[in-house]
């Protein structure tokens, strides 16, 4: 994807092509930073307390300074959103520490850079086939569960499973276990029970992951934290991976191996997916209205 022509950055809307990062700052240099990415939707921000929040205790747990008020950085993106007239798209936003050891230099004076950028949504396929990294997370790490700019090793292993004719990877953990994609969870159905792997298997706590289990409630469609092998994904009855920019993706093969949908001979209305993907959108439609509805209504 591209990025659109104006950026925000520190507070001002500018053009994309003019300088206004330093070579002294720290987090650009290593990767020090926090990010997030944000669906738009009818020049709303979908979810923006949730990644506010996730983004804050990232922040906090690499000592990365958050701006101070998230309602006005949120005016700020909507800003952007309008002078791109871009009112349904993909928004990156980006905190970037600028102090702090050996290569620390001239920079903008501030604590760190809040950078936010749009693009339009990817179009993505209706299914998906992924491969498998081993070792691809350590779950036992303080940081593993922390969406950081030092993200190098997940754009390479995406890379690489596209250079494989796959759309995406599994990253399993030091135990063999399943944690998640380079940059999306994954769930998997047995009878009417869904499941996915919980933080504790070293993978991201996804604003759509916490949604679905949190928040969106789909009669006799319960959604928990397992532990998940990838035994457990070939037997499911359904497998499917979630992430902002995908919404809820069908997963039809695993590594060459299919993935073979049980419907129970239901009708297609009734199908799992569908059933937990209409519940999604309702939820996302509703935190949209509530965004846009007058202060005084």
């Amino acid at each position: 994807m591209s990025i659109h022509r104006y950026v925000l950055h520190n507070g001002r809307i500018r053009e994309a092509a003019e300088a206004g990062l330093f070579a002294g700052q720290l987090g650009l240099l290593s990767g020090w930073g926090v990010f997030t990415t944000i669906r738009v939707v009818d020049g709303a921000l979908f979810a923006w307390d949730r990644h506010w929040a996730r983004m804050s205790r990232d922040a906090q747990l690499l000592n990365v300074q958050m701006p101070a008020d998230p309602a006005e950085l949120e005016h700020s993106l909507m800003g952007l959103v309008e002078k791109n007239e871009a009112p349904n798209c993909t928004l990156r936003v980006v905190v970037v520490r600028n102090g702090g050891g050996i290569w620390e230099g001239p920079g903008s004076g501030r604590a760190s850079d809040v950078i936010g950028l749009t693009a339009n949504s990817k179009r993505w396929p209706d299914s998906v086939r992924l491969g498998i990294q081993p070792h691809g997370r350590y779950a036992q790490s303080d940081f593993t569960r922390a969406k950081m700019l030092s993200w190098a090793q997940n754009l390479r292993w995406a890379e690489q499973a596209q250079e494989q004719g796959l759309d995406e990877v599994i990253l399993l953990n030091e135990f063999g276990r399943v944690a998640e994609l380079t940059s999306a969870n994954i769930f998997a159905a047995f009878g009417k029970e869904v499941a996915t792997p919980p933080t504790s298997e070293g993978c991201l706590p996804g604003v759509t992951r916490e949604v679905l289990i949190d928040a969106v409630r789909v009669p006799g469609i319960p959604v928990i934290e397992r532990v998940l092998t990838l035994e457990d994904l070939y037997r499911a009855d359904e497998v499917f991976i979630t992430s902002t920019t995908r919404g809820l993706l069908r997963v039809r093969e695993i590594a060459g191996g299919s993935i073979v949908r049980n419907t129970g001979g239901a009708p297609a209305e009734d199908d799992l997916l569908e059933r937990l993907l209409r519940g999604f959108d309702s939820f996302v439609m509703n935190d949209i209205a509530r965004k846009r509805a007058p202060v005084n209504a």
